[in-house]
């Protein structure tokens, strides 16, 4: 039996992470970290860091290599083959370093029910009829680093929100019937496509790192700012983590 737990550990500043999730980590037996390349060395080692910073027993740690997603595939369909070899990959480094079963930690950035698909792969493994249970330690998401960040509400008074990934704002445009916007894993600042008159922008990057940045105001007046400073930013880094927020003026407040 397997016992996985998910942990969110927010956007990788080791004050995100709650007790529960401190605790959850200091009890697994094992904690996988992915590595993804080079030139995302960082993000492992922000994951390090937080090993470093909150194991106090005899929790192991080992490193494996994520698989990467194929970029010139369709979507839908590379993302599918993607979560198979990870799900493979977790089955592979299970076997070899839990072969009597235990407790695997993974860490998850933000929250490990927003825009990550790592529920979605733990289901691959209990489907190939692994013993496994799942149970998840939530984190703090971008979403909400984001508005604390600015200091401001993510709704205004009684009105919904949409939480939306870039490429869907870009296929579709703005959605009908909401105000206020939310926009994820938007590599390509799809905000570009909108007729930016009257919409309010709330951008950041790097949110909770030393790192920080953040920049607001008329979208007419700071798009290009922003795209500007996220090229110069992911070029210093080799990585970078955004994320938006959009409001009709009229509706700001």
């Amino acid at each position: 039996m397997i016992d996985l737990h998910l942990i969110g550990i927010g956007t990788g500043n080791p004050d995100h992470l709650t007790r529960a999730a401190i605790a959850a980590m200091n009890a697994a037996d094992l904690i996988l970290l992915p590595r993804k390349g080079d030139a995302k060395s960082d993000l492992i080692d922000l994951r390090r860091t937080i090993c470093g910073d909150v194991l106090t027993g005899a929790t192991r740690v080992v490193e494996f290599v994520l698989p990467e997603r194929d970029t010139d595939a369709p979507y839908l369909s590379a993302v599918d083959q993607w979560h198979d070899a990870i799900a493979l990959a977790w089955r592979d480094e299970i076997t070899q370093h839990l072969p009597k079963g235990g407790r695997l930690a993974l860490l998850v950035w933000g929250d490990p029910s927003l825009y990550d698909s790592t529920l979605r792969i733990a289901d691959r493994l209990c489907a190939e009829g692994l013993a496994i249970t799942v149970t998840v330690e939530p984190g703090i998401t971008s979403l909400q680093a984001l508005t604390a960040a600015h200091a401001i509400p993510l709704n205004t008074v009684g009105a919904p929100v949409l939480i939306t990934t870039g490429r869907r704002l870009r296929a579709g445009g703005w959605p009908a019937g909401v105000d206020t916007i939310a926009v994820m894993l938007d590599g390509d600042c799809a905000f570009q496509t909108l007729d930016s008159r009257g919409i309010e922008i709330w951008w950041g990057a790097y949110l909770g790192m030393a790192q920080q940045m953040l920049i607001t105001g008329c979208l007419d007046e700071v798009a290009n700012g922003i795209i500007q400073s996220r090229a110069i930013l992911r070029e210093r880094h080799g990585w970078i983590m955004d994320i938006y927020l959009l409001r009709r003026a009229d509706h700001v407040g």
